[in-house]
């Protein structure tokens, strides 16, 4: 594998994650970086197109052959419970993953509410 084709598979599997936190319920957004700040909506790349990775998740595998380390942070729903919100995101990371890259290691996904709306 190339090191384009591997930092494609990365940025897809990265997507796939930011997706499935999405989904989670009591999850308002991931948590934004300063650039997504800065930089007005129309000039921010669409999904899936091999733009800027999504903010709020970071994928990382110090050794390349481990376990993925994935860093969540996330702004939950006020009306939602934070515990809850942060289990329900852990798990739903674990499960994506292990659907998607079955034969790899159960990831160590930390989770971080970061604020609520």
């Amino acid at each position: 594998m190339t090191a384009h084709q591997e930092i494609t598979a990365h940025a897809k599997l990265v997507e796939e994650v930011a997706t499935a936190v999405q989904g989670v319920p009591g999850v308002a957004f991931l948590r934004p970086g300063l650039a997504d700040r800065l930089r007005s909506a129309p000039a921010r790349p669409t999904p899936g197109t091999g733009g800027a990775p999504p903010a709020g998740v970071r994928m990382t595998r110090p050794d390349g052959e481990g376990p993925w380390y994935v860093e969540i942070h996330v702004v939950a729903l006020r009306r939602a419970r934070t515990l809850d919100v942060a289990r329900l995101v852990r798990s739903a990371v674990e499960h994506r993953l292990d659907s998607l890259v079955p034969a790899q290691q159960t990831p160590r996904v930390t989770v971080t509410v970061t604020g609520l709306v």
